[in-house]
């Protein structure tokens, strides 16, 4: 990982022997604990993410996900109902 600017802090609370594991971890692995979580922390984060945001299928299931898309749209008026209303998080 290049150097980046370090301008933010986060500060985490665990047990004792969490912080013990982390600075072996960190010793074994020739880095600061810092260093270790971040790169680490950054690596879990983009996992993460990507499981969120790209999904891959084979090609009889790509055609299946097609065919769902390509389907006429099926009116729900309850549903209609229910989003035409304010949350209770907007009142």
């Amino acid at each position: 990982m290049s150097r980046m600017e370090t301008k933010d802090r986060i500060d985490i609370r665990l047990p004792a022997v969490a912080k013990q594991v982390l600075q072996q971890a960190a010793a074994v692995s020739h880095k600061s604990v810092t260093e270790f979580l971040l790169h680490h922390g950054l690596n879990a984060a983009s996992r993460t993410l990507a499981d969120r945001q790209l999904f891959e299928l084979n090609e009889k299931d790509w055609k299946a996900f097609q065919e769902v898309l390509d389907r006429p749209v099926k009116r729900l008026p309850r549903l209609k109902k229910l989003l035409s209303k304010k949350s209770i998080l907007e009142a």
